[in-house]
């Protein structure tokens, strides 16, 4: 993890479109040199719980996760954690060390990890976020959820580390990566 400098804070306030809350530090940086997964403080300066931990910033990576989501992954994804007793395991696994990582910040008793886990796939997002952060073999569906995503950063960055908060981020010209509002919005608008 690396504590965050001005033009990372502007970098990750002009992909989400407003000032980032509880940053604590860049998880994870793109190709692109701009972080795309920052790590969150448990408790928002206001002191709600915030329990994602890792939060994917880019705009591009989360739409393409979006494509996936909405392509019925999940669903899948938590078909063959019923069926796979390794890959259950193995989540409950990723569960545990995403709790673990939060709980070395801040305890948030009774709040769960992030993205369904232990028992479902609720948001790819929150997976390939602890994926990025952590590394590859913690998270077996995050690992696989990055592996299937298009190589976001080959377009150059999402956005220039110099935009201000608020503004949008540079236009994609392809729809098919266009950038959602909010990465942690589901497609019906519901928080992930």
């Amino acid at each position: 993890m690396e504590a965050p400098t001005p033009a990372d804070r502007a970098a990750v306030a002009a992909q989400l479109g407003r000032q980032p809350r509880g940053m604590r530090a860049v998880a994870h940086r793109c190709p692109c040199g701009n972080p795309d997964v920052v790590e969150t403080a448990p408790r928002l300066p206001d002191g709600t719980p915030f329990p994602t931990f890792y939060y994917l910033s880019c705009p591009r990576a989360a739409s393409a996760i979006g494509t996936l989501e909405s392509s019925g992954l999940m669903r899948e994804m938590t078909a063959r954690l019923a069926a796979d007793p390794e890959l259950s395991a193995e989540y409950r696994a990723a569960h545990e060390d995403y709790v673990a990582r939060r709980d070395a910040v801040e305890v948030l008793p009774g709040f769960p990890s992030a993205g369904g886990m232990p028992e479902r796939v609720k948001c790819l997002h929150a997976l390939a976020a602890h994926s990025l952060a952590v590394g590859p073999g913690v998270n077996p569906l995050g690992d696989e959820t990055v592996s299937l995503l298009p190589e976001w950063w080959r377009k150059g960055p999402c956005v220039a580390a110099h935009q201000e908060a608020g503004e949008a981020p540079d236009p994609d010209p392809d729809p098919a990566t266009a950038p959602p509002t909010d990465p942690d919005l589901g497609e019906n608008g519901e928080r992930a």
